[in-house]
């Protein structure tokens, strides 16, 4: 059984992402079906028989693309959700830079939070519980499976799988919009 990771189609790269509420840009949407026809074309390859998706709008965008090529529905799943970033989600990057200086990702303390947001041990604790609950869930379906989710979340879930640890200091490979990355689960 393998569940497909998939990181979204692009959004407007001109805002703070986190729990923004941004629509997939027209490149995302193309990303997304162009995505959705692979799948569709190389069936029997993924043999995909469900589709779960966080409930952040470009990610459900994308999921639906998926879902409805494939013929699928689409079960939202709000624990893979990227980082909540509390007040600059969708801020301008602009604004973002001159009302919050230095208020990045990499910048925050393991315990500080984004204001009215989530600290990076919180983001990390609410998607490896998600994780691990998700994947007792696959193995009861016993098929594979696509989770479309978010960069943040496909970090920590690739650390997990792989024994690493996890930190928001690190920088880890980017995953581009539209990638498909397979977990084998036993």
């Amino acid at each position: 059984m393998i569940i497909y990771l998939i990181r979204h189609g692009q959004d407007d790269t001109s805002v703070r992402g986190g729990w923004s509420s941004c629509p997939l840009t027209d490149k995302g949407i193309a990303q997304s079906k162009g995505l959705a026809e692979e799948l569709l074309n190389s069936k029997e390859k993924y043999n995909i028989q469900k589709v779960y998706s966080s409930d952040l709008k470009r990610a459900k965008q994308t999921a639906n693309i998926i879902a409805e090529k494939l013929n699928l529905s689409v079960e939202l799943m709000p624990e893979f959700r990227e980082v909540n970033n509390g007040v600059l989600a969708g801020l301008d990057n602009y604004i973002a830079k001159k009302n919050y200086p230095n208020m990045y990702w990499r910048n925050l303390e393991w315990n500080e939070h984004y204001p009215n947001g989530e600290s990076p041990k919180e983001f990390y604790h609410r998607v490896k519980n998600g994780w691990e609950e998700f994947k007792l869930l696959c193995k009861k379906q016993n098929c594979n499976i696509a989770l479309v989710t978010h960069g943040g979340v496909i970090h920590i879930i690739y650390c997990l799988e792989n024994d690493m640890e996890y930190s928001n200091k690190n920088k880890y490979p980017p995953v581009k919009c539209g990638n498909i990355i397979p977990v084998f689960i036993e």
